[in-house]
């Protein structure tokens, strides 16, 4: 199963790299995958340190949440 995980782009770092950052984590991501360059505040979905998708910020936020009540269940 391969799992991509919603971040939020803070910073263009370079022609194809950019600092994404989910739940104060920040992260480098590659960029070069994605049809257009994306801007600080646009959502990704990224796997294995590629953003392979751009999403809206509900979608982000709604995945993020499933996620969290998927982990909370399964440490019960």
């Amino acid at each position: 199963m391969c799992l991509a995980y919603p971040y939020r782009i803070i910073e263009i770092t370079g022609p194809f790299t950019a600092r994404a950052e989910v739940n104060g984590v920040s992260t480098e991501i590659y960029t070069s995958l994605l049809p257009e360059e994306p801007k600080p505040g646009d959502w990704v979905l990224v796997h294995v340190g590629f953003a392979i998708q751009k999403i809206d910020e509900k979608s982000a936020l709604e995945t993020l949440k499933l996620y969290y009540e998927l982990l909370s269940e399964s440490s019960d």
